[in-house]
This record gives structure tokens, sequence and C-alpha cells, in this order.
């Protein structure tokens, strides 16, 4: 285990890793937000980044062996995961989160009937 002049740098390096690897596979929040709830591209994306910013503070916590890295860069990963994934749920004209499904791609497809209008996520909609 480092000590803690050490290990806090560390840290909040690691968290800033996983930051730049959030900023540079996807669009901004405000774009996502701006698009259709559910969109499968938004949505590989930031798949994309929470696993590879979880592979690199996996990396990084196991080559110094300490855990406040893995906290520290976890939590990062965690927190920009839920910003981002809450972001894609929302339909921009309702401002309100959309359930899965409803305003995504699939919904749209003819099979199914069903077709996604401004209204998903509105409240008695």
């Amino acid at each position: 285990m480092l000590k803690p002049e050490v290990s806090l740098p560390i840290a909040a390096a690691t968290a800033t890793i996983v930051f730049g690897i959030f900023q540079s596979t996807q669009p901004s929040v405000a774009q996502t937000r701006a698009s259709a709830p559910g969109n499968p591209a938004i949505d590989s994306s930031r798949k994309t980044a929470t696993w590879l910013s979880a592979s690199v503070v996996a990396g990084i916590s196991l080559v110094a062996a300490d855990p406040t890295i893995f906290i520290v860069g976890g939590a990062m990963v965690v927190a920009l995961d839920m910003i981002h994934r809450h972001a894609g749920a929302v339909n921009p004209a309702t401002g309100k989160m959309v359930a899965g499904g409803v305003g995504s791609a699939t919904a749209a497809y003819p099979g199914n009937g069903a077709v996604v209008s401004n209204d998903a996520g509105a409240a008695g909609a």
C-alpha cells in the first residue's frame, strides 16, 4: 500500500484518465440529452467507455497495489456511467426519463406496431 501523499495524487490522476476516456469516446452529456432516448449508438459508446475505464482503473490499482486508487477511480467510472445513462434515457421534448424500449429505435420498428412520438415519457402517455 502506498503512502497517502503518493496514493491520493495517483487516485486523482486515475479519475482524470477516466474522465478523459468518457470525453473522447462519446458525445457530451448535453448532446446525448438532445438526442432521441434509447439511441443504440450512444448506448454502445457509453458501454465502451465504461468497460475501458474500468479496465484502466483495475490495471492501475493492481500495479500500484493500492485500494485508494481503485475506490476513487471506480467511483468516477460509476458516476460518469450513471450521468451518461440518465442523459440517454431522457426525452428532450418532455425532459422526463423514458422507460426502456419506449423511446428506443427498436420501439419504432413497424413489426411491433409501435411508433415513437414526442409524447414518449410524458405524464399520462
